[in-house]
């Protein structure tokens, strides 16, 4: 791969671990209720909400690029 796809890949995820600290840090008593509700979702709910993300990801990286 090229340097400059590892600078891009790196932002990615840079970002992406910018954006999920946000919540425990600005609130952290509301992500910890938010945790607590994930977690009593069932296997079939989680599948649906990884998949609808990964589709709108993909649909904004279309649109972006």
């Amino acid at each position: 791969m090229a340097p400059i796809m590892w600078t891009e890949i790196l932002t990615a995820i840079a970002l992406v671990l910018v954006l999920e600290g946000l919540l425990p840090f600005l609130s952290p008593n509301s992500f910890r209720q938010a945790m607590h509700l994930l977690l009593s979702r069932s296997d079939n709910t989680m599948r649906i909400a990884g998949l609808s993300s990964m589709i709108v990801g993909v649909l904004l990286l279309t649109i972006v690029r």
